[in-house]
């Protein structure tokens, strides 16, 4: 009965392996455990030599370094997830949108970027040295917002797409018309947003942005990864997260609430978590944004320490 039970886990497993996938002369290159977060999808371009967002699988990645010409690098943005096997292309030029380039060069930028506060800081320069394999990189040139690139089999559109990040990017393949959204993954966890420079209103406008692009497919760098019918209520679902959490803080703060006790409160993962470095990080960041955006909004207030709605 055990090897029957392990037997039957193993071929779930096997069948839950996502499949590498070519669309034209773009090659879906799926991640590690469905592209969950440390890994995610990669995407090759034939002819032009390009691999965007090495961090899919670092034994394939070493396979198609062998097999096929890599010429260039693209990051969709500069989160960790995104370059954790950069490592294996050390010599081949890098290239990223110019608001994205600082966490790059400097783990302590990197770090700032993010928002770390100083006690988790001592958590995360070892996790990314050594899980991450974090080198220091400057861009060797910029990818341009609305420029038409010429890649011999086809040509893509660099199309802004901030809020995730500032440099945030998605790509238009003109053939075979494709979209790639990158982190606008419309999985049910919803967007991130609490990097220091991240933005709630530009991550809406991004994703309203992209949901009115024409594309046959459409590639995202986590999770599902590949769409080949239009999302439809997906784009909603997703973009519901915001307000959802959103939601959940006002009805908090009908009792005024420290910022301390809304963290607590686990709104973005649900229940606490362990390592507080990661996922208490987490929560302190999205809250600030949402905190942030009310107050702007004047639909909360703060007053010694405390924050809440009135009436």
């Amino acid at each position: 009965m055990v090897l029957l039970v392990t037997l039957i886990n193993v071929t779930l497993i096997l069948s839950k392996k996502m499949k590498e996938r070519h669309f034209g002369p773009v090659w879906f290159i799926p991640g590690k455990n469905r592209g969950k977060y440390p890994c995610c999808h990669s995407l090759y371009i034939e002819d032009a030599g390009i691999l965007i967002d090495p961090s899919s699988d670092r034994e394939r990645l070493i396979q198609l370094r062998r097999d096929v010409p890599i010429k260039e690098i693209w990051l969709s943005h500069w989160h960790e997830d995104h370059r954790m096997y950069l490592d294996l292309f050390d010599d081949i030029p890098l290239c990223i949108m110019e608001q994205d380039a600082p966490p790059l060069s400097d783990l302590e930028l990197f770090m700032d970027a993010y928002g770390v506060d100083e006690e988790y800081r001592k958590h995360w320069r070892p996790l990314f040295h050594g899980e991450f394999k974090f080198k220091l990189r400057k861009p060797d040139h910029f990818l341009q917002e609305g420029d038409w690139v010429d890649l011999g089999s086809t040509r893509v559109k660099i199309i802004p797409a901030p809020g995730h990040t500032p440099g945030h990017l998605a790509l238009l393949f003109e053939e075979p018309d494709l979209l790639f959204m990158a982190d606008y993954d419309l999985s049910s966890f919803g967007p991130w947003y609490g990097d220091v420079d991240s933005s709630i209103e530009q991550t809406i406008d991004s994703v309203n942005r992209l949901r009115n692009l024409s594309a046959n497919t459409w590639i995202t760098s986590h999770e599902q990864g590949v769409f080949e019918t239009e999302p439809g209520k997906l784009w909603d679902h997703y973009l519901n997260v915001i307000h959802v959490r959103e939601n959940k803080i006002l009805s908090l703060l009908k009792t005024p609430k420290r910022f301390s006790e809304l963290v607590d409160a686990c709104i973005l993962y649900g229940k606490p978590r362990k390592p507080d470095y990661y996922f208490k990080f987490g929560e302190k960041a999205h809250m600030k944004k949402h905190l942030e955006k009310l107050m702007k909004e004047n639909r909360v207030f703060e007053s010694d320490g405390r924050y809440f709605i009135q009436g």
